[in-house]
């Protein structure tokens, strides 16, 4: 492809910076292909198809880029010849949004980046008493299609909660992203660790991102799904709005449409809990769908914002994603404390509602996170439960014995042996002291109930 002419391209750059109020010079990110669009080629914003009528200079305009696609952005196209500005087109994808720019395709006004990785130290999480899960199966779904690396280590943080805290079996998680591998578009590359710990990504994927590879999955949870059984459903990368409803992005082929979506998991047969938690843009248009075709008994959504909103993005991690995760976990990513105790009514787990109402309490500004559930019950699901106040001494005795192997053992080593072979070991230790504990229960309830008579009358 020919070049633009360097003075010609440096006149359009200059004009269309110049022409930007005081608040957009501060708020809009700008880039410019330096190779001539020829006549009759076509530009692809998402599934959108520009036309180009002339031999043409593009810029692009990202208008919001802070937030997650879709979003309002605008291409400006210019007259290869005498770079007169001829044509506006309003988007809201930019071009190769699942493929990798060329390089001629460069930004030459970035004043928002959010590409700038911090640097934070990884420390080992506290330990923490054991998860036990009691009755039934658990099964997770966890999908991006169009990923940036923000969406891929979302997707890891959860993953790792789910084996490491949760002990949830590795066949049960279905990890679909991006092309069917730990990749994704954009910086940093090539991919190498996961940024809480900079160890390497753990996650199996099974699939990529499509519509069809999640129907795929769904299919296969509407044959094992029994009455007992806990689904979670993580969604993650870009989402839109067409103007009657909201769909998640997906890598290729068809975006999934909000009734699509709803209407599918109305094919799984009944089972006991459904607890949704979605991060995409224009996410909170999927609550009501579900809600209305949900087949579990107990059914919870959170949405990273309302349906006609954009959800904010970060350098690794979207927020809402981080903290509602962070909270089902007991720690940030990086493996320190949260700003509070999502577990408020100190039962030992946190619910559905609990992780949702701690990613709102600390939800980046942008942010507008909506929750909905199908009955006050729903939100009191959780993923497992700790031991909790009834056995304090245990716990705080068993952690206290594990420590050392904890401290001195890699993590994934450490929860593998600990949920495979020390747990099931444990249960006739645990049988022994839930009897005792029953009995110490109901004389301590006599005792307490003859001394508030006394007193209360």
């Amino acid at each position: 492809m020919p070049t633009v002419p360097g003075i010609i391209h440096n006149e359009i750059k200059s004009r269309i910076v110049s022409s930007l109020s005081f608040k957009a010079v501060l708020a809009t990110n700008l880039y410019s292909d330096s190779t001539i669009l020829t006549k009759g080629a076509n530009v692809l914003a998402y599934k959108q198809r520009i036309p180009i009528e002339r031999d043409t200079i593009m810029v692009f305009a990202d208008d919001a880029p802070q937030y997650n696609w879709s979003h309002p952005c605008r291409y400006l196209l210019h007259d290869a010849k005498t770079g007169e500005f001829y044509h506006e087109v309003q988007a809201q994808f930019p071009p190769y949004l699942t493929t990798e720019a060329p390089k001629t395709f460069q930004p030459f006004h970035q004043p928002v980046r959010i590409t700038d990785i911090g640097l934070h130290f990884p420390i080992r999480p506290i330990l923490r008493c054991p998860i036990r899960w009691t009755k039934g199966q658990r099964y997770a779904v966890l999908f991006s299609g169009a990923s940036n690396n923000r969406h891929a280590n979302d997707l890891e943080f959860l993953y790792r909660t789910l084996r490491d805290i949760y002990a949830f079996p590795p066949a049960n998680i279905h990890v679909l992203n991006y092309d069917g591998a730990v990749h994704y578009n954009g910086s940093p590359q090539p991919v190498a660790s996961w940024p809480g710990d900079h160890t390497a990504y753990r996650m199996p994927v099974n699939g990529k991102g499509t519509k069809a590879d999640l129907d795929t999955v769904l299919d296969t949870l509407k044959a094992n799904l029994k009455i007992d059984d806990l689904l979670l459903i993580h969604t993650n990368n870009h989402g839109g709005h067409n103007g009657t409803e909201s769909y998640l992005c997906t890598y290729s082929g068809a975006d999934y449409l909000a009734s699509e979506f709803a209407g599918k998991l109305g094919t799984l047969p009944k089972f006991n809990s459904l607890m949704v938690m979605m991060e995409q843009c224009h996410s909170g248009g999927f609550n009501a769908p579900i809600l209305a075709h949900s087949t579990a008994a107990f059914t919870s959504v959170s949405s990273a914002c309302q349906e006609l909103n954009n959800s904010i993005g970060g350098a690794e991690f979207d927020p809402f994603a981080r903290d509602w995760i962070a909270a089902m976990t007991g720690n940030t990513p990086y493996g320190g404390a949260l700003a509070s105790n999502p577990d408020t009514n100190g039962n030992g787990k946190v619910s559905a509602r609990e992780a949702y109402n701690y990613a709102n309490a600390v939800k980046d500004p942008y942010d507008t996170p909506v929750y909905s559930e199908s009955s006050a019950a729903a939100g009191d699901y959780y993923l497992g439960e700790r031991y909790g106040y009834i056995w304090p001494i245990y716990c705080r005795i068993l952690v206290e014995i594990l420590k050392p192997y904890y401290l001195h053992k890699p993590i994934p080593e450490f929860y593998a042996i600990l949920h495979e072979k020390l747990i099931p070991n444990l249960q006739p230790i645990e049988d022994k002291l839930g009897n005792a504990s029953a009995g110490q229960e109901a004389e301590l309830r006599t005792a307490l109930t003859a001394v508030i008579k006394k007193v209360f009358g």
